[in-house]
């Protein structure tokens, strides 16, 4: 999918601190006093606390925000995003209550969202040994399923130092509203068509650090939204994309969206890959496997999913295989078979599976090769035709 172009920004960039806060009074006040030391607009959202701490935000100059009862990380920075919204502020950066992020490192969220102001900015932890061992799988874990659901590269997708344009939270639906909300709103936007940008950020793990991830209850919300997201990101649907008018972002329509997919830096390359793999796929004799393969591929690299969907449909049927067992027909014999009687395809089908599995190692790359080169030439004529219709 394309990531939308940005350039200028056409209004002032102005940042809100928010710090999403839940039981986590006896680090809350430090968090809060360095974050106003280095921005002066701080907002703590309280997510439904055993007590109110606005006892410990007292001397401070910071907004104060209680959302009861508790009802999850998500929601306390979407709630942000509304106050933000509502106060003329029109970039969030989020940083963790727990005192794990250092708020020295705000000014570098506040230099990259001006060179890329539509893009999400995540900041991608340092670690190292003294990490738990849980955050270390976690982490790569996570953008793993992140890199099959989108096929771009996320270093860090558990991050909660992250800046967000406020308007691109405002046009994507959302489903979570606890910690998964963080892995969510990076896979939407990707899909969206914005741009993700990762800065390289400490981090700091306490001894006595309180963590209120539920290894039980969010693990399985992860779970679940991991699952729903890959089997999304598997369907051959355009994912709809976005486009900045008079600045304000609106939705494409499916036309628009497949307009804006054939005309994209690299969309000839793409979609030529995608219609070679599904053709690879559909060739190769492996059952059952290949349409892992498909899948898997498709989401791993970024491809066109109604392209490879579609090209692996065309191989369904006897011509195909009958093209891969000849081949592996003459691979074994030196000649063609040219003797189809209830001996060659009966009595001797055993032969031709092994003929078929062995032909199609040559004829699916072979096949592949072909529908690249093709299909290449076909997108380069399209897209020339749209530039000068456009």
């Amino acid at each position: 999918m394309p990531s939308m172009e940005t350039g200028e920004a056409t209004t002032q960039i102005t940042f809100l601190i928010v710090i999403a806060h839940y039981n986590h009074a006896a680090t809350l006040h430090q968090v809060a006093e360095k974050c106003r030391a280095f921005w002066p607009h701080v907002l703590v959202v309280d997510d439904g606390s055993d007590q109110s701490p606005e006892n410990c935000l007292q001397g401070l100059d910071v907004h104060f925000l209680r959302q009861t009862p508790n009802q999850g990380k998500g929601t306390a920075i979407l709630a942000g995003v509304a106050w933000a919204k509502e106060h003329g502020f029109n970039h969030i950066i989020t940083i963790d209550a727990d005192g794990q992020h250092d708020p020295s490192e705000i000014p570098l969220f506040i230099q990259a969202t001006k060179q890329h102001p539509k893009a999400l900015i995540l900041g991608v932890r340092k670690f190292d040994q003294t990490v738990p061992f849980g955050s270390r799988f976690g982490r790569k874990f996570g953008n793993f399923w992140v890199r099959v659901q989108t096929g771009k590269e996320v270093h860090d997708i558990q991050s909660g130092y992250r800046c967000y344009p406020v308007d691109v939270l405002d046009v994507l639906t959302l489903w979570s509203k606890r910690y998964s909300f963080e892995v969510e709103v990076v896979v939407r936007a990707l899909w969206a068509g914005f741009r993700v940008e990762e800065i390289p950020v400490s981090v700091i793990y306490p001894k006595e650090r309180i963590s209120h991830f539920s290894q039980w209850k969010d693990n399985l919300r992860l779970t679940m939204l991991n699952t729903y997201l890959t089997v999304r990101s598997m369907l051959p649907i355009a994912h709809r994309q976005y486009q900045q008018i008079e600045g304000q972002l609106t939705k494409q329509n499916y036309w628009q969206t497949l307009r804006s997919n054939l005309t994209a830096p690299g969309s000839t390359v793409r979609n030529a890959l995608s219609a070679a793999w599904g053709i690879f796929c559909g060739s190769i004799a492996f059952v059952g496997i290949r349409q892992v393969w498909l899948f898997w591929g498709a989401g791993w690299w970024n491809l066109n999913r109604l392209l490879c969907v579609g090209f692996e449909k065309l191989c369904i049927g006897p011509f195909i295989p009958a093209l891969c067992i000849e081949v592996g027909y003459f691979l074994r014999h030196g000649r063609w078979l040219t003797e189809f009687t209830l001996t060659t395809l009966g009595k001797q089908a055993l032969q031709r599976i092994w003929e078929w599995i062995l032909g199609s190692l040559v004829v699916a790359p072979c096949l592949a090769g072909i529908t690249f080169v093709v299909v290449a030439i076909i997108g380069l004529v399209l897209r020339r035709s749209l530039h000068e219709g456009a």
